[in-house]
């Protein structure tokens, strides 16, 4: 007689890094004609797993329970946030902020104004390459 239990399972995933650019906090100072950003709001990464469960073997003496199914769900999450890790989607994700701030940068340029972050004159999108790490 066996105990074990089996399931073969098949996991696609829609997985999303953004910055809600909503939450940053900037000063604007007319006098000097200088924006300054004072926060980045951090990357959001959301999961959405789609879990497929096929061949799921199993004992009478001791079946699949509603807390086994939240321990493969809470495994697979891990998992795929050690593959979002090793991938570029957070690199697409800052370079895709990075393009957002320059839009920000070329109309303070524009008006002929200065823009600030962490205490440096940003000039270039260069300079929020070397300032921003995620």
């Amino acid at each position: 007689v066996s105990f074990d239990k089996k399931a073969l399972i098949v996991v696609n995933a829609d997985v999303t890094v953004a910055f809600d650019l909503r939450q940053m906090k900037y000063d604007i100072d007319e006098k000097n004609k200088t924006i300054t950003i004072l926060n980045i709001p951090k990357e959001e990464i959301k999961i959405s797993p789609d879990i497929q469960f096929y061949d799921v073997e199993q004992s009478k003496l001791n079946p699949f329970t509603g807390d086994d199914y939240n321990k493969i769900n809470k495994s697979v999450k891990a998992n795929l946030a050690k593959k979002i890790e090793k991938s570029t989607l957070k690199t697409n994700a800052q370079n895709r902020l990075i393009s957002e701030l320059s839009k920000i940068l070329i109309l303070t340029n524009t008006m002929g104004w200065k823009l600030q972050y962490e205490g440096k004159v940003i000039e270039s999108e260069k300079d929020f390459g070397k300032q921003i790490k995620l």
